[in-house]
């Protein structure tokens, strides 16, 4: 009786070690192509303000504090290239008050220190703009979140032409051609001050942001003037009340 029971607990065992191995190997086989750009260790690879951003318990981890609060957005800028094509993943968790984003296509300014201008999957703590499409410094929302969009070829491409495009922190040469569904019902699909994964997809003139594997928006930029097709990543604390924002597990694939 007991060599028959052993017999069944080893055959169990071998079969669950079987599934793991197979879980690991589709795992694997999914993940095939990223490389982690973030070590968990050092900003070795970063290049940013130290005074509100460090490495803690692996993660990269943003911080304002009642004593260093900004008067400008800024970010840790990745020094391994300007990507073009590409996909994003990793986690962020960030506290209620938080602002951040993850910036991408964009080219670093000249006047301001560690700051960005160009395309960035918009995360805050209160979920009001995670997931959104949200050009810093340039043609502000492209798409807010549940938006499917086409932003348009201007014909007019004058700096008054671009000035007048922008109205309420919108750019409104900009067509929605479809939902994702509701901005509050992806809303649900975020967890507050826990950690989320975000996966962006970024190819061609297209680009998606997931959120927990929930489509959140998806544009295709047409705007040959300002769109743009390669360029510096970074992640972003943002001007306003203390708060601190986490990052791990990074990894892109080009």
């Amino acid at each position: 009786m007991s060599s028959k029971l052993n017999i069944a607990a080893v055959g169990a065992i071998l079969v669950i070690t079987l599934i793991s191995i197979q879980n690991s190997c589709l795992a694997q086989k999914k993940e095939k192509g990223f490389v982690q750009i973030f070590d968990g260790k050092s900003l070795k690879g970063w290049e940013g303000d130290t005074k509100y951003w460090r490495v803690e318990n692996g993660n990269l981890v943003g911080e304002i504090t009642p004593e260093t609060l900004l008067k400008t957005n800024s970010f840790i800028i990745w020094q391994g290239g300007q990507p073009g094509d590409f996909e994003l993943k990793g986690s962020f968790k960030i506290t209620e008050k938080g602002n951040s984003g993850i910036n991408y296509r964009s080219e670093q300014l000249t006047d301001i220190p560690n700051a960005l201008r160009g395309y960035q999957a918009d995360i805050d703590g209160a979920n009001r703009y995670t997931g959104q499409n949200y050009e810093e410094r340039k043609r502000t929302t492209l798409a807010y979140r549940g938006e499917i969009v086409t932003v348009n070829d201007p014909t007019d491409k004058s700096p008054e032409a671009f000035k007048a495009n922008l109205k309420n922190n919108a750019w409104l040469g900009r067509t929605v051609s479809g939902s994702l569904g509701t901005s509050d019902e992806l809303k649900t699909k975020i967890k507050g001050e826990e950690w989320n994964e975000f996966h962006l997809v970024v190819k061609g003139n297209r680009l998606q942001h997931y959120i927990n594997g929930v489509l959140m928006s998806d544009v295709t930029d047409k705007d040959t003037v300002n769109g743009k097709l390669k360029g510096l990543l970074g992640v972003q604390v943002h001007v306003g009340p203390p708060m601190k924002v986490e990052y791990k597990n990074i990894r892109i694939k080009q």
